[in-house]
């Protein structure tokens, strides 16, 4: 994982030489955002809780590519996961751009609700690029 924030050579420096010490934030691991990610992986894999767009629909004959593409995704990056959560993915069928993304609802589906909670409904969708 990349740092996120750097500090300035001078800062260094500075920090140093008043007694502190440097952390080197590229190894720090957010293990929350392990954990909701763990969680979205198994989840993606089941495909349940699918939702497709119109767009999506209308390509009968690639939605078997386009399942297993969403299904089997692990081409995170800071790009396109910037929290390390894994719940957004985008690549390319025939020359269609598509995008995934997992969303958190409450009981209700009627709000968000904390990725953690035993009560989150997660639900999948499946866009073009162009329907985002």
């Amino acid at each position: 994982m990349p740092a996120r924030a750097c500090l300035t050579e001078r800062q260094k420096d500075l920090s140093l030489k008043l007694g502190g010490s440097i952390m080197d934030t590229s190894k720090a691991v957010n293990k929350t955002a392990v954990k909701i990610a763990e969680i979205n992986d198994a989840f993606r894999r089941s495909m349940t809780g699918c939702t497709v767009t119109r767009g999506v629909l209308e390509l009968t004959s690639l939605s078997n590519e386009i399942f297993m593409k969403v299904r089997d995704f692990d081409t995170f990056t800071i790009d396109n996961d910037p929290f390390d959560e894994h719940d957004f993915g985008s690549f390319e069928v025939c020359g269609h751009k598509l995008f995934w993304k997992i969303d958190y609802y409450d009981e209700a589906l009627a709000g968000w609700c904390d990725p953690l909670s035993p009560e989150c409904h997660r639900i999948l969708t499946i866009m073009l690029a162009d329907e985002y």
